[in-house]
């Protein structure tokens, strides 16, 4: 796949099923097939919007990846996340252009893995440069800021990790779901 990312980069048009590809100074037309993202040989990243997957992230996205693999987690710290009972629900909204949000996406990623709550559901909203996504799927949230963690229960937010946590995501987590 990755191999395939890199030729598709090269032809300056991208189609990834599920997502938008783009890079800098890239914009979306609609085409037969699907939606396609334009680009300018400016920059060479990889900007994935709409629904992402964790998978996605830490496989073919090397500044993901990277941090995926080197981040430990703070076992003691996630006992509170992995004993909620209550139906969670957290929104991440992302940038895969975005610094934060390679620092602090993959520790997510590596949090909720450790914690292997099935009471706890996990959604990666991508947006580009914007903040927005061909689907509008961002805009029903409320945020300015990337990385937003957007926790909910009950259908209801109960708090949020805007761009850093405060001491960790671990502890941050534990102190909203408490």
């Amino acid at each position: 796949m990755r191999a395939k990312l890199v030729t598709l980069l090269a032809s300056g048009a991208i189609l990834f099923s599920g997502y938008s590809l783009a890079t800098g100074g890239c914009g979306f037309e609609q085409e037969q097939q699907g939606l396609f993202a334009t680009c300018s040989e400016e920059k060479q990243e990889v900007i994935l919007t709409g629904i992402v997957e964790a998978h996605t992230l830490v496989t073919e996205l090397d500044t993901f990846s990277e941090g995926y693999q080197s981040y430990q987690v703070d076992q003691q710290a996630i006992a509170p996340i992995a004993a909620v009972t209550t139906p969670t629900e957290i929104t991440v909204i992302i940038g895969t252009w975005c610094p934060d949000c390679h620092r602090e996406t993959p520790r997510f990623i590596r949090i909720m893995e450790a914690a292997n709550n099935p009471h706890i559901k996990v959604k990666f909203i991508g947006v580009d440069r914007k903040k927005q996504d061909p689907e509008n799927l961002a805009a029903q949230y409320e945020f300015k800021r990337i990385p937003t963690f957007i926790i909910e229960q009950n259908g209801k937010e109960i708090g949020r990790i805007v761009e850093r946590p405060t001491a960790s995501l671990e502890i941050d987590l534990a102190k909203i779901l408490s």
